[in-house]
């Protein structure tokens, strides 16, 4: 599979893996109140979505969303690899949901209302926050590699590279 396409398909995976852990976590108590109904609570304080689709629809409406941010960051994969080849997805995955972390969570999600600030969170809350999206880039770029191992590793533009894991 072609080395963006591979990338965006592990994406999506990845934003179903991550939803799942996400899910699973509050209901075992592992995790607090996780990013996903943090999201869904500004959908409806800014649409009133509750009130007219349920929180089953505005949960719909958050999944896709994450969805589609999954699938567009994990584009950006490809052109990581490119800039660091001598990582293994798990160390690339890793380093990019941290820095995807530390914008959208520490930056732009407090400014938009969605979270209070990673301060104001605390140490915990915090950590789960930064652990599920670290998950979720080092799922995309397995599932990339993975994927994308069918091109021509002779070729300049291929995303093969080893995991690491052994």
């Amino acid at each position: 599979m072609e080395r963006y396409k591979a990338a965006m398909v592990g994406g999506l995976i990845a934003g179903v893996v991550t939803t799942a852990v996400m899910v699973a976590g509050r209901k075992s108590g592992v995790l607090h109140k996780t990013l996903d109904r943090d999201a869904v609570d500004w959908i409806d304080d800014l649409t009133g979505s509750r009130a007219m689709i349920g929180d089953t629809g505005t949960s719909i409406v958050e999944f896709a969303n994450h969805l589609g941010a999954s699938a567009a960051f994990a584009a950006a994969l490809p052109k990581l690899r490119e800039l660091l080849p001598s990582l293994s997805p798990v160390a690339l995955g890793t380093l990019y949901g941290t820095a995807l972390y530390a914008v959208n969570i520490g930056c732009i999600a407090p400014v938009l209302g969605i979270t209070e600030g990673e301060v104001q969170a605390g140490p915990r809350k915090a950590t789960e926050r930064w652990a599920v999206h670290v998950i979720q880039a080092v799922v995309s770029a397995v599932l990339a590699e993975r994927l994308a191992s069918g091109i021509d590793t002779d070729s300049d533009s291929d995303f093969d590279f080893d995991l690491g894991l052994n």
